[in-house]
């Protein structure tokens, strides 16, 4: 029993972690039909950003937040510098186009700051918390919490906002929102700051517990994918469920069967969701977007 908790507490801390990461494929694909696969850069950018600025002699909070706006900044050149540009172009060679800058931001980051592993000190000690025989770190409670936060912050900007309300109007009909006054250029760049500051806001909670270096964010984007297809494309609440299943398939995955297994677990999950039900467990059941 006790063995089975561990990997489930396990399972749902990297969960969370993912969910941040579909959160921020879903609002950039409700927004434009695009899927970012520079999500996972975002991550790597929060944590990399808030390690050298600590680093630097900055209070770790201080850090964390000029990761937060930097990451975000970059989301809006993203969108400026190459998606703006190829606005109209097949949805394909936007997704390549996506995964173009990855590997420009990755390269950049590479020179920026090094190759070397980073961690910066976890916000509450790391003293494990021992639950039913197993043992879960003060920082998984931050990552589950900040999931959770930004879950609830998201459903009310969208549902309580006439500015989410906007961003709704955009994703499902972007003329008939520009010829009612909607300005879907700014929803749009508003879109990919949220998405950035999302993921990176990901990579500041998790970077104590797995450190973080330049590469990482090819593997949270894919993870991340999966999660967002595993729950529905588009759907937040779909993006939330569809992490942590992810997270707990992996643990259960490495812990029963081999941690060799692990990183397969989500290309399975893939593969499964695009033969059995293409549009996951809270997507929409029509893919005709009207």
């Amino acid at each position: 029993m006790a063995e089975l908790m561990q990997f489930l507490l396990s399972g749902v801390t990297v969960g969370a972690v993912y969910a941040l990461v579909a959160l921020g494929f879903t609002i950039i694909y409700n927004a434009s039909d695009v899927v970012n696969f520079a999500q996972g850069e975002f991550v790597m950018l929060g944590g990399m950003i808030t390690v050298f600025a600590h680093m630097a002699g900055l209070p770790l909070p201080l850090a964390a937040l000029i990761a937060i706006a930097g990451t975000a900044a970059a989301g809006v050149l993203l969108n400026k510098l190459a998606i703006e540009p190829a606005r109209g172009a097949p949805v394909v060679s936007l997704i390549i186009i996506t995964i173009g800058a990855s590997i420009f931001i990755q390269g950049v980051a590479q020179l920026v700051f090094d190759k070397q592993l980073h961690r910066f000190p976890a916000f509450s000690g790391d003293t494990p918390i021992r639950i039913l025989g197993a043992t879960i770190l003060p920082q998984s409670l931050w990552v589950l919490a900040g999931a959770i936060a930004v879950f609830v912050g998201l459903w009310a900007f969208f549902t309580k906002t006439l500015t989410g309300r906007a961003v709704l109007a955009t994703s499902n009909n972007r003329l008939a929102a520009q010829l009612v006054g909607i300005n879907t250029n700014w929803v749009m760049t508003l879109s990919f700051a949220l998405s950035a500051a999302i993921g990176a806001l990901a990579g500041v909670l998790v970077t104590p517990i797995t450190n973080i270096s330049y590469g990482v964010g090819i593997a949270y984007a894919l993870k991340g994918f999966a999660g967002a297809m595993l729950g529905g494309m588009g759907s937040p609440i779909g993006a939330l469920v569809g992490g942590i299943l992810l997270g707990l398939i992996e643990a259960l995955t490495a812990g029963y069967l081999s941690s060799v297994y692990k990183d397969a677990a989500a290309f399975v999950v893939i593969l499964v969701v695009l033969f059995v039900m293409p549009q996951g467990l809270f997507g929409r059941k029509s893919t005709d977007r009207v």
